[in-house]
């Protein structure tokens, strides 16, 4: 199935047909730097795809798809471009986005720049603040841990 995030639960065949089409054109982008090659190439690859659009049988269909799986597994290129942003990118998780409680220490006039944002997050710790107190107020306050 698919190589990169793993999917929880049931996926219809439409959609891995689909996301073997992607990787189809992203293993083309790896092999064919000239723009006008790949677009040659990526039209070809819709036309295998379209060829067998309209077949019913399912089981015929699955197996068109898992012959489609091995056959990319086999040409696929081994060094694939990875975006940066993206798990196993040069550049994945370098920046961690900051917690939400630094907000907390804006000053009055940064907070100023966006009243309706700030409105809204303090109507929204105010409704954590009580669901906190109704999910822990029957939880026992201990001074030790154990």
């Amino acid at each position: 199935m698919s190589v990169g995030i793993p999917v929880i639960g049931l996926v219809s065949h439409t959609r891995k047909v689909q996301s073997l089409y992607k990787r189809a054109l992203r293993n083309l982008e790896n092999f064919y730097t000239q723009r006008e090659i790949y677009r040659f190439r990526a039209v070809l690859l819709r036309e295998d795809f379209d060829k067998n659009r309209d077949i019913k049988d399912l089981r015929v269909a699955k197996e068109l798809l898992e012959n489609g799986e091995e056959y990319l597994f086999k040409v696929s290129h081994p060094l694939p471009k990875k975006f940066p942003g993206s798990p196993g990118g040069v550049a994945y998780g370098r920046e961690v986005p900051p917690p939400d409680w630094v907000l907390d220490y804006w000053h009055p006039l940064e907070k100023a720049q966006y009243p309706e944002y700030f409105a809204k997050r303090e109507e929204m710790k105010k409704e954590y603040i009580k669901l906190w107190e109704k999910l822990y107020k029957d939880v026992p306050d201990r001074k030790y841990h154990h």
